[in-house]
């Protein structure tokens, strides 16, 4: 009877949302800018390209925000930070030989939780 709950349990959760509403966009980045290393790195928020006309923290902003609008236009299924991992570090990216991306979404949200 235990396990039946469970299932009758899981599917009427499926697809609600977890993340916490509405995303702190700065919030967000400070935890990625952490994240991918911080001060420490020669790739700041994680983004490898350059950009002439952007900052790397607006970058990632700028993904943080398109990423959050494709996520309600998709009926915010699941938790945003997955969601954004998806697109922003995902698993099994051709850069990423060690697999260290699996770590991502984990990493952003401690930090993301931990931010005043």
């Amino acid at each position: 009877i235990m396990a039946i709950l469970a299932t009758i349990i899981l599917i009427m959760t499926a697809g609600m949302v977890h993340a916490k509403e509405p995303i702190n966009v700065d919030k967000l980045a400070n935890a990625i800018y952490i994240a991918e290393g911080g001060s420490k790195t020669r790739h700041p928020y994680g983004i490898l390209k350059r950009y002439k006309v952007t900052t790397p923290r607006q970058a990632c902003i700028n993904t943080i925000n398109s990423n959050y609008k494709r996520w309600v236009k998709a009926g915010k299924r699941g938790d945003f930070i997955e969601y954004l991992g998806r697109t922003y570090c995902p698993i099994g990216a051709k850069n990423d030989p060690t697999g260290l991306n699996k770590n991502w979404v984990k990493n952003v949200r401690y930090h993301y939780e931990r931010i005043i």
